[in-house]
C-alpha cells in the first residue's frame, strides 16, 4: 500500500480528523451500526456493569451499551470521534482518549470489553489482548469483531494471540451483518479466568 494510501486511511478511519475524518465517521455510524449493537446484545450486558468500547467512533455501540451496563466508558485515538460519540451519547459515559494497548483504566476495573472494527487499527495487537485482560475483573468477557477482509490475521490467530495474553474459554465465528454491501464479521469472544 502507497504511503499516501495508508496515509489517507488512518485520517479517514485510524485516527479521524479533518474532513476526511467527518466522512470516515459518517461511514462508521452507518456501516458498523449492525454489528455493533450485535455485539453489545452478545455481550448480555447487565445493570451494574462497567463496559468498556474500545474504539467506539461516532458511538452507536457505546450508546447502546450505555443504556443496559451501569456505567460505560470508551477509549478512541480521534478528537474528531471522541466529539461525535460525545454528540451522540451525551453524559452518559466516560470519554477519553485512548487505544487498545493504553486505555487508562485501573486494573481489574471493568466487567466486559467491546470492540468492533478496531482491532486491525491496533499498533500491537498482542499489547492490546495483554492491556484489554489487565484492565477486566476475573470472570470478565472480551468480545471483538471485526470485518474479516480487514483482519491482518484469521480470526483463530486472534483466538491465539488473546489466549497468550491470558484469556480461555474462546470462541470464534462469523457473522453476515444485514444490509446491502455488508461485509462478513470475523467475531471473538473470550473470558478472563476466575483463578
Amino acid at each position: 500500500m502507497s504511503t499516501s494510501l495508508s496515509q489517507m486511511l488512518d485520517r479517514t478511519f485510524g485516527h479521524p480528523r479533518g474532513l476526511l475524518g467527518r466522512f470516515g465517521g459518517l461511514a462508521m455510524a452507518h456501516g458498523n451500526a449492525a454489528t455493533e449493537l450485535r455485539v453489545v446484545e452478545l455481550a448480555s450486558l447487565e445493570s451494574g456493569e462497567t463496559v468498556l468500547v474500545v474504539g467506539p467512533g461516532p458511538g452507536v455501540g457505546l450508546r447502546a451499551a450505555a443504556e443496559t451496563a451501569g456505567r460505560a466508558i470508551g477509549v478512541d485515538p480521534s478528537p474528531e470521534m471522541l466529539s461525535r460519540a460525545r454528540r451522540r451519547c451525551g453524559d452518559e459515559v466516560d470519554l477519553r482518549q485512548g487505544t487498545a494497548d493504553s486505555t487508562g483504566e485501573p486494573d481489574e476495573s471493568v466487567d466486559v470489553v467491546l470492540t468492533v472494527n478496531n482491532v486491525q487499527l491496533w499498533e500491537d495487537r498482542p499489547a492490546g489482548f495483554t492491556e484489554l485482560f489487565r484492565v477486566l475483573r476475573p470472570g470478565g468477557r472480551l468480545l471483538l469483531s471485526s470485518y474479516e477482509k480487514w483482519l491482518p490475521v484469521s480470526r483463530h490467530e486472534l483466538a491465539d494471540e488473546a489466549a497468550a495474553a491470558g484469556f480461555t474459554d474462546l470462541q470464534t465465528w462469523t457473522w453476515d451483518p444485514p444490509g446491502f454491501g455488508a461485509s462478513l464479521a470475523a467475531q471473538l469472544r473470550a473470558i478472563k479466568p476466575r483463578t
